[in-house]
């Protein structure tokens, strides 16, 4: 056994060799990579949420949850106004405001459980919370996605822009929180 690892040989000619992880080692690399995976989703949920680019028209004109911005060449700044309010632009709004407060939720109480929750606990809270978020943001994904004209309220037609990249955000945390969320349900906590 060398550093926790042991080695054996198999016959399957495909794997020569093998190395077999302790129980505890494996639950170590599990709680890490469902941390990182978990941080991973709050930023991309938090970046989708807050930045400008959920609509681009030109590379000079974008538009977002909260703002519908121009940049300005000669200052080489943006220039936004308040997006006009609608029912369906609030709706996308408040459900991405959710996602997040969710994922955040989620993390905090798995911290929590961590450190309090006793041996062979189960992370249920957790991973309902982060379905929770995958849902939210899955809903005003679509919202957005087929409500867009009435959102955007603009005159122009809307093949002269496309999505931008906090959208794509939004639509990618999807499965990634909802992989977590099960993830976590299925995650014991060992010692």
């Amino acid at each position: 056994m060398l550093l926790g690892l042991q080695y054996y040989s198999t016959t399957d000619p495909w794997v020569w060799l093998q190395w077999k992880l302790p129980a505890a080692a494996i639950m170590v690399l599990l709680l890490m990579s469902v941390t990182v995976l978990h941080l991973l989703t709050l930023a991309m949920l938090f970046i989708a949420t807050m930045e400008k680019s959920w609509w681009v028209w030109t590379d000079a004109e974008i538009t977002d949850l909260w703002y519908n911005c121009i940049h300005d060449n000669a200052t080489g700044n943006w220039l936004c106004a308040a997006s006009n309010e609608n029912d369906w632009l609030q709706a996308v709004q408040a459900l991405m405001v959710f996602s997040v407060v969710f994922s955040s939720i989620s993390f905090l109480v798995f911290l929590g459980q961590l450190f309090t929750l006793s041996k062979v606990g189960l992370f249920y809270f957790t991973g309902l919370c982060q379905v929770f978020a995958g849902f939210t943001s899955f809903a005003a994904s679509l919202i957005f996605t087929f409500h867009r004209k009435e959102i955007l309220e603009d005159s122009r037609d809307l093949s002269m822009g496309h999505f931008g990249y906090c959208f794509i955000l939004a639509w990618s945390c999807v499965p990634l929180l909802l992989f977590s969320g099960v993830l976590y349900v299925h995650l014991r906590k060992r010692q």
